[in-house]
């Protein structure tokens, strides 16, 4: 590896380095808390490096929460393998789910952290324009998954946009409550289960009924 090999290496690893940093301490003290020279004491360098590869924090909360949207992409990228539209449809709610609990931490960056959508909100390129990039390209997979149910017999009489709504929003309220813990917190307080997983599994297994028996 030449000179030019090595110093490419270096900037990309401690850009990595920030970002990973970046997340760690936003999902543990919140965005307000987490400033720049936080960060960069963390990773025992001075704010000036930071800010050689990023203007402020805006801009590294928005690319933690692209690097989360490519990495469901990476896990949702095999669904389309699955021919059955329903079948396809549960497995991306299976995904969904386990997505969720083995990265809360990019969950709650992409998910329930408003910062990402203001960053993207006050831009004035070409980009903010079009509106949530990485969320529409994730919603529409779930929308032409519905519209093949459609045609497949399911979840007909509905509007399709909106049946994907409803679909997502119910994913991920059982997702968010599992994640932050309220729902192992109320399943275990009535005896329904012992850990907030089993009570999400038992939940999306009723959802999938009910949204098996829409004709």
């Amino acid at each position: 590896m030449g000179i030019k090999e090595r110093k490419e290496r270096h900037k990309e690893d401690l850009k990595q380095l920030i970002l990973d940093t970046a997340k760690s301490l936003f999902t543990k003290y919140g965005y307000e808390a987490t400033s720049i020279r936080k960060i960069a004491a963390e990773i025992e360098f001075s704010p000036t490096t930071i800010y050689l590869y990023y203007k402020d924090k805006s801009d590294i909360i928005y690319a933690l929460h692209q690097e989360g949207f490519k990495l469901m992409a990476q896990k949702f990228s095999a669904l389309v393998n699955v021919e059955h539209p329903f079948e396809r449809l549960k497995a991306m709610g299976k995904t969904y789910m386990q997505f969720a609990l083995e990265n809360s931490d990019f969950y709650e960056l992409m998910f329930i952290m408003k910062e990402p959508l203001e960053f993207l909100d006050s831009c004035g390129d070409k980009q903010a324009q079009e509106g949530w990039p990485e969320g529409y390209n994730t919603f529409n997979s779930l929308l032409m998954t519905i519209e093949d149910c459609q045609r497949a017999g399911y979840f007909k009489g509905h509007e399709p946009r909106v049946f994907a709504l409803m679909v997502w929003s119910t994913m991920h309220g059982l997702c968010s409550l599992t994640v932050h813990g309220h729902l192992g917190h109320m399943a275990k307080s009535h005896n329904f289960f012992e850990n907030g997983v089993e009570a999400l599994e038992a939940a999306f297994g009723s959802f999938v009924r009910l949204l098996e028996g829409v004709k």
